[in-house]
């Protein structure tokens, strides 16, 4: 005779209760896209994978420059999130309705340094662009990416903007700044820290590290736009960008992460 292959009652119900949390954690999972300003795209994809195996969330991510996704929102764009380049863009989008009041925050600040991938190219002075021994000079449009104007502002306090322009490189983005110096397009150029640092060291090439007082902060502000504010992953994506998780992440690529207003309070 065939025994009975019945499921044992108590393990009927720990496949139950199981299968259960399972269905009520794909009820409560939810998906956020996000509009992410080129030169947090390291840091931003790690970020993204801590948040999404602690929350069980999913995170589209889209990646360019802070002015091309300022316009494409203003034309309806399906992002929840935006992390911008600058403070100013998120500010003006509250401004205009299009983002949550006091959504707002810096989740970083950027740095700016002059990069070739050539080692002893680039001096630590960053005397190589009064030299001018090169051809071409990458830098991001001042008009769309804030770090095109910071590089700018650079050579203006140097007063070698006039000299130097002809041989001006332009990317619409940081990223593609990079991709001009990193491909030999481009003997040098102003790009992130965080596209050529990784662990807290510059790992490839030369560098000169912009001292900060060349060029305005470049604070780079997150929002919550309209589109996700009643979308419960995209407001927890906004808190975890406040955690030590995301901090770590951050600094690791050599931005510096501003200490909340009421932490800085309580010290």
């Amino acid at each position: 005779m065939k025994k009975d292959t019945l499921t044992p009652p108590f393990l009927a119900k720990a496949l139950v209760a199981c299968a259960l949390l399972l269905s009520a954690t794909a009820v409560h999972a939810g998906e956020v896209t996000v509009a992410v300003a080129s030169n947090v795209t390291k840091p931003m994809q790690s970020i993204a994978a801590l948040f999404e195996a602690e929350s069980g969330h999913t995170v589209k991510l889209a990646f360019g420059s802070s002015g091309r996704f300022f316009a494409q929102i203003h034309h309806g764009a399906p992002f929840d999130v935006f992390l911008s380049a600058d403070a100013d863009k998120p500010k003006r989008l509250i401004e205009q309705g299009l983002a949550v009041t006091d959504s707002q925050f810096t989740y970083a600040q950027g740095r700016l340094v002059l990069w070739s991938p050539q080692m002893d190219y680039v001096d630590k002075k960053g005397d190589v662009l009064k030299m001018g021994d090169f051809n071409h000079l990458a830098l991001a449009d001042a008009k769309l990416a804030p770090y095109g104007l910071a590089a700018q502002q650079v050579l203006d306090n140097l007063n070698l903007m006039a000299t130097l322009k002809p041989r001006f490189v332009t990317g619409e983005n940081i990223s593609q700044t990079f991709q001009f110096v990193q491909s030999g397009n481009a003997e040098l150029g102003f790009v992130a820290l965080s596209q050529v640092m990784q662990d807290g060291e510059i790992s490839t090439g030369s560098s000169w590290l912009i001292p900060v007082e060349l060029h305005e902060p470049i604070k780079q502000d997150v929002v919550l736009l309209k589109r996700g504010e009643d979308n419960a992953a995209a407001k927890a994506l906004m808190d975890f960008l406040k955690s030590d998780a995301a901090i770590t992440v951050l600094e690791s690529y050599g931005y510096q992460v501003p200490v909340p207003e009421a932490a800085a309070d309580a010290e």
